[in-house]
């Protein structure tokens, strides 16, 4: 499958696997460029001696592009940017902020870039900045979210830019890759999605949590404190969420509860823990490989695009996957 953002990055199939902060490293991300799609290492939060090594050992797994993620709030960012320039990484996916300050730096160094909007607004003012492409992020994905769904998001985005655009939030199968694409998308990032593959690092506890969850097994915190991020439901979302009733008694004890929260979900702590997650988990059942999620997602597009709007109807009807 060819689009635009294949030709851009240098990969073979339109699958972006999400920057996942504590939980992208070189295992997740050079499992997935390996199957043909963008491996992206998250580096929000992490010294610059852990990036250099897990964009080394990501090289050792393929010699397939590789990405890496610059969370522009991050007190590191600056070095991180310059770090990724020398290593020479092949595409850069930024958020939290503007990568004006540094675009021409790595376009100097041959780096695409691909900023993660949560508007038209902002993807107008990252073409204008020249981004390559830009990724539309719905607010049905897990961690830090926006307010617009992915099905206003995505269409609107396409409208207001001229590159690429790369939808994300609620995409886990082929179905998604087709919708995505109806909706004016050239590619897909999908994070929930690899939580739960063999290569992906999180406990088999926070894994099991996913693949059990439904649809509506997800919480939205912080709202009102202008930091919304979506986890599953457990103990921890939702005493934050009694807490965030009045934050400025509860202002100090939530800073607290959040410190630590991912590093927690992440080795395993199910009940004390934050574990991000997108509303697709209610559409994740099995555990696979990396290479079996793209491969499965691409077979099962290309068979939905096959058919006809009559066709399409009628699996539809008769609930018939095209996997």
């Amino acid at each position: 499958m060819q689009t635009r953002i294949t030709e851009i990055l240098g990969i073979e199939k339109p699958i972006i696997q999400g920057a996942m902060a504590r939980i992208a490293d070189a295992s997740l991300a050079g499992a997935v460029s390996a199957a043909g799609g963008l491996g992206i290492i998250a580096c929000g939060g992490q010294r610059p001696e852990w990036v250099e090594e897990q964009v080394a050992k990501a090289r050792a797994i393929t010699d397939k592009p590789i990405g890496a993620n610059v969370m522009l709030m991050d007190k590191r960012a600056p070095e991180i940017a310059e770090l990724l320039t020398r290593l020479h990484v092949d595409v850069i996916t930024t958020g939290a902020g503007s990568p004006s300050a540094y675009m021409d730096m790595w376009k100097e160094a041959g780096i695409k870039v691909v900023p993660v909007v949560a508007s038209p607004a902002q993807a107008k003012r990252m073409e204008r900045a020249g981004a390559d492409a830009v990724v539309a992020e719905g607010t049905e994905s897990g961690g830090h979210v926006g307010e617009l769904a992915t099905m206003a998001l995505v269409p609107a985005t396409c409208e207001a830019v001229s590159i690429p655009v790369i939808a994300a939030g609620g995409i886990a199968d082929g179905r998604g890759i087709v919708a995505a694409f109806a909706l004016g998308a050239e590619g897909v990032q999908c994070g929930t999605r690899f939580l739960t593959v063999e290569e992906c690092c999180i406990a088999d506890a926070y894994k099991q949590r996913v693949l059990d969850a439904k649809v509506s097994d997800t919480i939205v915190t912080g709202r009102d404190s202008g930091h919304p991020v979506r986890s599953l439901k457990n103990k921890f979302s939702r005493t934050a969420k009694q807490l965030e009733r009045d934050l400025e008694k509860n202002g100090e004890e939530i800073e607290r509860m959040f410190l630590g929260a991912l590093r927690r979900a992440v080795e395993g702590d199910v009940d004390d823990g934050d574990m991000m997650s997108g509303q697709i988990a209610g559409v994740v059942h099995e555990r696979k490989t990396a290479r079996e999620v793209i491969d499965e997602m691409i077979s099962e597009a290309e068979a939905l695009g096959a058919l006809d709007l009559t066709a399409m109807a009628a699996a539809n009807a008769a609930r018939t996957r095209q996997i």
